[in-house]
């Protein structure tokens, strides 16, 4: 039996398990049983497509034309875009051209998706807008700064071709997915909807990665040979002597990006569901945020706790208890067998692949000197600087594991203000939002910290990776979902 069937099954069997699972917890506080059923057969479906027939256009016909059959009945679409955007790898398919141009456009799973889910509720969107115009936020602005400053740039140096092919990725890439969570979110039930799709998506990726991890086995290694397409990502990368988890993001880093954020939506959900089922959650998910050992977003997780306690009741006296016993348990961990091995592992203090640390330290530096040689516009050919030539790995990569310095570099420290100036936007949007609702039983109040805890953690961890796989598609998305959060937050205060 070829890998990937035998892949399939093990895919197959684990998500069922874990839709079987989350069913009875998620739909009692979140998501209508008919609609958790119908996605949950969509993704089955759509993981089908991607594994039998063998053809990366076979793979997207079918789910093409599932996702347009299935969605017009969909009333939630960012929670649908949520919950499939790990069923299939993020792999890379050119769209032939015609006569000199090589080719149209890339396809990729998420593309798909945005454009079959997210592209007729951003129509819809827009029609409503117009009947009844929703006022533009500082956000809105700064993020359409931001890409047709990009575009700009790219024009200059680049042909017309390259980009109005820029151009329609920003549309499908960024606008989609920002756009219709800050518009499609308009009551408390459904930002419940999107982020429980979205929990549920990253424990199906958690209770994967962690098979990948216990077996050695990536599960979707396979697919892009078996697809017929050549794909950069979901390759073996083992840390000392484990096995680096990565399910359908075909990264580590970016599995443990996902669970992480996940575990932001877990604390806002999981308060209405019985402890059993909150602690299995939790369980998972911290399985999950293990697997992938990857050290970023570990300290992006504990950022998150600590937001998420600083924004609540009696958060000096906790942050107190919690750190207090953090260090009166040191020395019992210290004593266990195991606790050497545990500890090489953690950020700062662990020797397993301090080079790693080293390499990023002088990534830094560099960049810094490429940068100042094109501050304010940044340079289209910026790897090709000597001094970033010398940061060439051994797999032949310059890898620019940090996205500020990556928009930096690509667009000069104006593109950099656009973007750290979006989402200091988004944030103080979200704050002044969380200042509406005092009571810290509201649940809009218990909604703000949870997204203010996914923003800080989802800041401070791309810094440690560059805007790969589903990462920017997550933090886009998620900006957008606070933006609605904060219209939301009006509405509610104002009846």
């Amino acid at each position: 039996m070829p890998e990937h069937f035998r892949a399939l099954i093990v895919i197959l069997a684990l998500a069922s398990l874990v839709f079987a699972i989350a069913r009875t917890p998620v739909c009692a506080v979140a998501t209508a049983a008919p609609d958790y059923l119908r996605r949950r057969n969509l993704w089955i479906a759509v993981t089908l497509a991607a594994f039998l027939p063998g053809s990366y256009w076979v793979y997207a016909a079918i789910a093409g034309l599932l996702l347009v059959a299935t969605s017009e009945r969909e009333s939630n679409k960012l929670a649908l875009f949520y919950l499939l955007l790990l069923a299939v790898p993020a792999i890379q398919a050119e769209i032939p051209g015609i006569g000199p141009i090589r080719y149209l456009l890339t396809l990729t799973h998420p593309r798909l998706l945005a454009l079959t889910v997210l592209l007729p509720s951003f129509l819809s969107s827009i029609a409503r807008a117009q009947r009844a115009p929703v006022p533009n936020s500082l956000a809105d602005k700064l993020l359409a700064c931001y890409l047709l400053y990009g575009l700009g740039i790219q024009w200059v140096d680049d042909s017309l071709t390259n980009t109005l092919r820029s151009a329609f990725y920003a549309f499908v890439d960024v606008v989609l997915p920002y756009y219709v969570a800050s518009r499609s979110i308009r009551t408390l039930a459904d930002a419940r909807d999107a982020l429980a799709a979205l929990v549920v998506a990253a424990m199906i990726s958690a209770a994967l990665g962690s098979f990948e991890f216990i077996r050695h086995w990536l599960l979707y290694a396979s697919l892009p040979d078996a697809l017929g397409q050549p794909w950069q990502f979901g390759h073996y990368l083992p840390r000392n002597d484990s096995l680096r988890a990565a399910a359908a993001t075909g990264q580590p880093i970016v599995l443990g990006f996902v669970v992480m954020v996940a575990l932001g939506g877990w604390l806002f959900l999981s308060r209405r569901m019985q402890w059993w089922h909150r602690l299995a959650g939790s369980a998972l998910l911290g399985i999950g945020l293990v697997a992938p050992i990857s050290r970023g977003p570990w300290v992006g997780a504990a950022l998150l706790a600590v937001t998420f306690v600083a924004t609540g009741p009696f958060a000096a006296t906790r942050l107190l208890q919690a750190g207090t016993l953090a260090v009166a348990s040191l020395p019992v961990i210290a004593a266990t067998p195991a606790a050497q091995q545990v500890m090489d592992y953690l950020p700062f203090i662990g020797n397993v692949e301090a080079d790693n640390v080293t390499y990023r330290q002088r990534l830094f530096d560099v960049a810094l000197d490429v940068i100042g040689q094109h501050p304010l516009f940044g340079s289209p050919d910026f790897l090709e600087t000597p001094e970033l030539q010398q940061m060439r790995q051994g797999e032949g990569l310059i890898d620019i594991v940090n996205t500020y310095l990556g928009i930096a570099l690509r667009s000069g420290l104006i593109g950099l203000a656009l973007f750290c100036g979006f989402f200091a936007a988004v944030a103080g949007g979200l704050v002044t939002a969380l200042r509406r609702h005092a009571g810290p039983q509201d649940e809009l109040r218990w909604l703000g910290r949870s997204l203010l805890a996914m923003l800080v953690a989802m800041l401070a961890t791309i810094a440690t990776v560059s805007s790969i796989s589903v990462v920017a598609t997550i933090y886009w998305s998620i900006a957008g979902l606070i933006v609605a959060y904060g219209r939301l937050s009006v509405r509610e205060g104002a009846c």
